[in-house]
């Protein structure tokens, strides 16, 4: 009874400020890795959004630990970088209660997090499993459609662009993208200088994650 109290008390304390505030917020996690990376990625993501898909999102983006509470006041969550990932055990209960009540996280792979990530997300919810969404999930027609899936934006590898899900209770909560790196796509144009159409389709892909996540 008391555990279930808790966590409707945080599904109404996060719908209440996910209503109120819509501001979105960068995970800052443990294990050293430059969860700072691609600093001026969600800001520009945040005035595309606000232009093009009528979102009412707050300019300033908020950086959040992984072990701070406050995290219930952002309806969505990005999480990027290059090296190593932890989640403490104060951090794992932390996610766990805002991930179930209502929260989502966005991780976007800015090469190299992929093999610190994986064993933290298993530790996080260790009875789900991700999966490689199809090229007709929702996801990637909410506002601009991508028939093929994730777009690739920056090459690594030569391997193909992928999204996984992890779904709590037939809800999607945790959306990872690989081997695409669109957080280097919302970067200002002067960073990496991209064509103007692969920005273009990096922003897009990036406003169908906020629409999505903000409707569902």
């Amino acid at each position: 009874m008391v555990k279930f109290w808790f966590a409707s008390l945080l599904t109404l304390v996060f719908t209440a400020t996910s209503l109120s505030a819509q501001q979105i917020a960068v995970l800052q996690y443990e294990g050293g890795g430059d969860w700072y990376a691609n600093p001026t990625s969600l800001p520009n993501l945040v005035q595309f959004c606000n232009a093009n898909i009528q979102t009412a999102i707050q300019p300033k983006v908020a950086n959040v630990t992984s072990k701070d509470p406050a995290i219930m006041q952002y309806p969505f969550v990005h999480m990027t970088g290059h090296g190593n990932v932890f989640f403490s055990d104060e951090a794992l209960q932390n996610m766990r209660n805002y991930l179930d009540s209502g929260g989502f996280l966005h991780i976007d792979d800015n090469y190299g997090i992929d093999q610190y990530l994986r064993p933290q997300l298993k530790k996080l919810f260790p009875e789900e499993e991700l999966i490689e969404l199809p090229a007709d999930h929702p996801v990637f027609s909410t506002a601009f459609t991508f028939k093929e899936g994730l777009p690739k934006i920056h090459e690594h590898d030569g391997k193909r662009p992928q999204a996984f899900g992890l779904f709590r209770e037939g809800r999607l909560v945790i959306l990872y993208t690989l081997e695409s790196d669109l957080g280097d796509g919302w970067e200002s144009a002067a960073v990496h200088n991209d064509p103007p159409e692969v920005r273009q389709r990096a922003l897009q892909m990036g406003a169908n994650i906020i629409k999505y996540a903000f409707e569902n």
